[in-house]
């Protein structure tokens, strides 16, 4: 059987997936410092908010990134913000978000992540999810998802898999906390999803994936990088995401321009116990 890029990656005896880890609780541990004690805020040409905390722990990724897998291109927020994107993806490439939920970090709450996934051909393949207010890491290699428990100084405790439910008495979604839309809620009304649960960032994914919700569906805008880490896990853990229709969902494959390209459409991320209510092809 071939091996994908990502199995075979190594760097200094270690694989990629432990590289992509390790980068994620160190760009957690500088977040953390901001969280604990002053951080700049600015508004975006968007006016979205971005931190100094975005920008510190996206230079640690992208450090990271540049030593471990040299020449492949990445798309990561900050630098996108900034009109700085690769001139071509290609096939394999990776998307980051270095601080997803930066409104949730404002608010002091710790629904905020570090994502950082590896597409191959459209399909994110490799991904980490960290939330360091959680002290949580969710991680995907190989096919198979985990969880990961941290230490208060961010260092790996503990690691169990992690696998979507296969079935549920009454079904449960997750939706977001700052960013709902009528167009979400309309669909959960019209599902009779009586149980839903809000929280921030891409811990979404990660709540399906773990087996605690069987869906997420989304009906506003997201970019790639919001998402494809969250996904990776939910994917390796055995759900989906897939476009309203049923399509998969893809990345890399956008028809805008410049930022535009990176949008996703609208999705429903998803385990078997809510296979039933997902439209197919």
């Amino acid at each position: 059987m071939k091996m994908s890029a990502s199995e075979n990656d190594k760097s200094n005896g270690e694989t990629l997936s432990a590289i992509l880890e390790q980068t994620a609780l160190e760009a957690g541990c500088a977040i953390m410092q901001f969280y604990d004690g002053q951080c700049g805020v600015f508004a975006k040409p968007d006016q979205s908010p971005v931190t100094d905390a975005d920008h510190a722990a996206e230079r640690i990724i992208l450090a990271a990134l540049a030593r471990a897998l040299p020449g492949v291109p990445v798309v990561a927020e900050e630098e996108a913000a900034a009109g700085r994107l690769p001139e071509k993806l290609g096939a394999r490439f990776v998307l980051v978000d270095p601080l997803d939920g930066t409104r949730e970090f404002l608010a002091r709450n710790r629904d905020f992540t570090v994502n950082i996934a590896l597409i191959e051909e459209g399909v994110p393949v490799l991904g980490v999810v960290y939330a360091p207010a959680r002290n949580l890491l969710f991680t995907a290699a190989n096919g198979q998802a985990e969880e990961v428990e941290t230490s208060p100084d961010h260092m790996i405790t503990k690691r169990r898999p992690i696998s979507v439910r296969r079935s549920a008495d009454a079904l449960v979604a997750v939706a977001s906390r700052s960013h709902q839309t009528p167009e979400t809620a309309a669909w959960l009304e019209r599902h009779n999803m009586e149980h839903c649960v809000s929280v921030g960032s891409s811990l979404k994914f990660c709540l399906i994936a773990r087996g605690q919700a069987d869906i997420y569906p989304r009906f506003g805008p997201t970019m790639e990088w919001d998402t494809a880490a969250g996904d990776a896990i939910l994917r390796a853990a055995g759900g989906m995401t897939v476009r309203p229709d049923g399509s998969t969902l893809f990345y890399g494959r956008g028809s805008g321009k410049g930022v535009a390209a990176f949008c996703n459409s609208h999705f429903i991320a998803y385990g078997p116990a809510a296979a039933q209510i997902v439209t197919p092809v």
